[in-house]
């Protein structure tokens, strides 16, 4: 028999969103939060850089929002995004209140602010070069003390209960015994993060897989502009270093991309040469990498002091220096890998989806703040102030008493799996056929290919999954497939190159530029 938990509210994530939206819920409300990993092994940990927001008398909002519309390349939602940057100060207050301490000038009272690309100003507060790593062990910290939420760790959620067009909470594996629990709930909050795992080099821990917006879309969700993901252009190149990641905040002060001969290259592409946003340098790097033959560019911060450098990037010096990298003296091998999901479930400013009582935050939605492209540091933001107003609306709600009821799982008509290498297989397969054709730079006849051999994976996972028994590698290759064919059927619709979208057959951009949607029927 189907174990069922019934909570007011279930929140199926636990990045920063997932953890912010938790505290601020109100305390009558019984809350549930499931992580389907290790509660802190998800991308909001690793983000180095930082959270942008205007804490300088030379900074302003309208700044703030001018440069985040410029980089979002046309299809940034003014609104949503000033909604974001005039609750800035207020999202950094509510982090320091958590007990984040963030990084002070020698005067102990000013923030220290970097720069990063796309911003004009310097307005990116930080926590040395570990701010997910402080923000997310404060919240958790947080979360633990509160008695109305209860922590699933290693629970994955399979798919949403869904009657009508309203939510009702969700079927969940518990990975700790294998057995499918149901979770009804009276609101449902997505904060499952993005989709970089869909490609072969990402920076993104093994996580994000897509769950929540695979899960969105089979609900009838309105999925927008999932052809934008992003490429952070500096991942450290080392056998290694699996996805460690080279904070923009090291090119912000300073640092200098170059070719193993030293000769750097960012001003023939963009007067910000390296501070030029996020997709012209991975382009401009793709391009040398790819013209040459390179294998990785360099990243060069050598000229710096080295006391200098190991206060202000310690993680990324004993990194490095883990790997027989001294950066104070050589630069650091780096390559572009995908990293961030600029499209997703389409939300409003309260996180409310087109399903009644479900919603979506942080990278998994689509706010209209990112546009075509996400300025850096803009994404921690995005998580806490839309965790907040979330939170905030629910609050406001009315509480429900009784919960809906719905069938047992049943899984009497499948079988263990004999053939397990077949999910392996197909989840490398995907990977590589969204990395050698839907990356970087893409083209009509690449994104066909890359359409019709999903569409045939389609088929053989969904055969798969009618036959066997559920498994965590399973949901997630059913949730990485859905979510690949998202992307290619999104980046086919736009003939046009704007943004992280950079096609060869179509290197203009329209005069009139529109959001991608994509509904299930």
């Amino acid at each position: 028999m189907t174990k069922q938990h019934n909570f007011d509210v279930l929140i199926i994530g636990t990045g920063s969103a997932g953890l912010m939206s938790a505290l601020q819920l109100s305390n009558n409300l019984n809350v549930a939060l499931i992580s389907k990993d290790k509660i802190l092994e998800g991308c909001s940990y690793y983000a180095q850089g930082g959270i942008s927001a205007v804490l300088d008398i030379n900074d302003n909002f309208t700044t703030h929002v001018q440069d985040t519309l410029l980089t979002a390349a046309g299809l940034g939602d003014e609104t949503a995004i000033r909604f974001m940057v005039e609750n800035a100060p207020k999202a950094i207050a509510s982090l320091e209140h958590s007990g984040v301490k963030f990084t002070k000038n020698k005067n102990k009272k000013n923030y220290h602010l970097t720069t990063e690309g796309g911003h004009s100003r310097r307005r990116v507060a930080h926590v040395a070069d570990k701010t997910g790593q402080s923000i997310q062990t404060n919240l958790l910290k947080n979360v633990k003390e509160k008695s109305n939420i209860t922590l699933f760790e290693s629970y994955i959620a399979i798919d949403l209960l869904i009657k009508s067009y309203d939510c009702y909470g969700a079927y969940v594996l518990n990975k700790n015994t294998n057995q499918v629990e149901s979770f009804i709930s009276h609101k449902t909050i997505i904060a499952t993060g993005g989709a970089s795992k869909t490609y072969l080099y990402t920076s993104n821990p093994d996580t994000s897989t897509g769950d929540g917006i695979a899960m969105a879309y089979r609900a009838k969700c309105i999925i927008t502009n999932m052809e934008f993901t992003q490429f952070h252009p500096t991942c450290l190149y080392h056998p290694h270093a699996k996805s460690f990641l080279i904070t923009e905040a090291l090119r912000g002060e300073g640092g200098k991309l170059i070719l193993q001969n030293g000769k750097a290259f960012m001003h023939e592409f963009d007067n910000r040469e390296e501070l030029a946003p996020r997709d012209i340098v991975a382009r401009a790097i793709d391009v040398q990498i790819k013209t040459h033959g390179f294998e990785c560019v360099y990243l060069d911060i050598s000229f710096k002091n080295k006391i200098w450098i190991k206060q202000h990037f310690p993680t990324i010096y004993k990194k490095c220096k883990s790997l027989g990298i001294d950066i104070s003296k050589n630069a650091i091998p780096v390559v572009p890998a995908a990293h961030y999901t600029c499209g997703g479930v389409q939300t409003n400013l309260d996180g409310q989806t087109n399903i009644n009582n479900l919603y979506a935050i942080g990278e998994v939605a689509h706010t209209g703040v990112h546009g075509a492209n996400r300025m850096a540091s803009n994404s921690l933001l995005e998580c806490v102030v839309f965790a907040k107003s979330c939170a905030n609306y629910i609050n406001q709600q009315s509480k429900t008493l009784t919960y809906k009821k719905f069938s047992q799982w049943d899984a009497s008509k499948v079988a263990p799996s004999k053939e397990k290498v077949v999910v392996s297989h197909l989840w490398d397969e995907i990977r590589r056929i969204m990395w050698n054709f839907v990356g970087i730079v893409r083209s009509n006849k690449r994104l066909k290919y890359a359409q019709y051999r999903l569409n045939q994976i389609q088929t053989e996972v969904n055969d798969y999954y009618k036959l066997y028994l559920i498994s965590s590698n399973l949901i997630e290759l059913r949730n990485l497939i859905q979510t690949a064919q998202l992307i290619v059927k999104s980046a086919i619709f736009r003939t046009e190159s704007r943004g992280l979208h950079y096609n060869e057959d179509h290197p203009q951009q329209s005069n009139h530029p529109i959001n991608t949607i994509i509904k299930k029927s």
